[in-house]
C-alpha cells in the first residue's frame, strides 16, 4: 500500500530499494584429477588441480607439461564411445572427433569418480585414465594448473609404447648390455626415472593461461 498523496513514480522509486538482489553466481568448481599411464608398473601418476571450465584443449596443454611429453604427436579423449581433439588433423573424418576447443572439462565429468581417456601418440598408443578425484568448491576461480604430486618419468617419445619401453628400462640401466651406449645416445643421455615436481609446476607458472591455440 502507497503512502496518501504519493505519485505511482514515488512509490516505485521508494520500493526498490526493498528489492532483493540475486545471489552472485559461485565460480565453477577446480577439479582434482589422477592421471595414470596404462600398463605401467609401478605406475607412472600424475595428481593435478585445473577450474573445471577449463576447455579440453588447455587441459590438453596440462597434462603434457605435467607427464613431460613434448606435444609430437596426435592426441584425443575419448570417453562413453565419443572422441574429442582436433577435427581438422582427422583427415578422413575417420573419428568423428568433437572440437576439443569448444569442450570445457566438466562436459566429460560431472561426478567424483567420472574417468576419461586421453590418448596420445597413435603409434606409440600411450593411454592415460583419468579420474576426478574430488571438486571442490573455490571463491574465485583457479588461473593456473597446479600439479600436487606424481611419481616416475614418463617414457621417451618413439619408444615403442608399453613393450618398448620395457625393453628399453631392462637396457638402459644395465651398463654391461651391448646396446647400453646406444640407447642412452638415442635417449639424448642417462635416463633419471624420477619426477621432478617443483620445475613442472614452474613451467606451469610461466604459461599463459588461457593458452590460444591456432589450429
Amino acid at each position: 500500500m502507497g503512502i496518501p498523496g504519493e505519485t505511482a513514480k514515488q512509490e516505485l522509486l521508494r520500493n526498490r530499494h526493498n528489492i532483493l538482489m540475486p545471489s552472485p553466481k559461485a565460480p565453477p568448481p577446480t577439479y582434482r584429477l589422477k592421471i595414470t599411464l596404462v600398463g605401467i608398473e609401478p605406475p607412472i601418476w600424475r595428481v593435478i588441480e585445473v577450474p573445471s571450465s577449463i576447455k579440453l584443449c588447455c587441459v590438453h596443454d596440462a597434462f603434457q607439461v605435467v607427464l613431460g611429453w613434448t606435444d609430437s604427436h596426435l592426441h584425443q579423449f575419448e570417453k562413453d564411445e565419443l572422441f574429442w581433439g582436433v577435427p581438422e588433423w582427422d583427415e578422413f573424418d575417420e573419428l568423428d572427433l568433437i572440437d576439443e576447443s569448444k569442450t570445457r572439462l566438466a562436459k566429460l565429468l560431472k561426478a567424483q569418480g567420472d574417468s576419461f581417456i586421453y590418448l596420445y601418440d597413435f603409434g606409440d598408443n600411450w593411454q592415460h585414465e583419468v579420474v576426478l578425484e574430488a571438486i571442490i568448491p573455490v571463491n574465485e576461480v583457479a588461473k593456473t594448473p597446479v600439479c600436487l604430486g606424481g611419481a616416475r618419468r614418463c617414457p621417451p617419445e618413439d619408444v615403442g609404447g608399453v613393450h618398448g619401453y620395457q625393453e628399453f628400462l631392462q637396457i638402459i640401466f644395465d651398463p654391461t648390455h651391448e646396446e647400453y651406449e646406444h640407447l642412452v645416445g638415442w635417449a639424448g643421455g642417462h635416463f633419471h626415472d624420477e619426477f621432478d615436481l617443483e620445475s613442472v609446476n614452474e613451467t606451469l607458472r610461466r604459461m599463459r593461461w588461457p593458452l590460444r591455440h591456432r589450429r
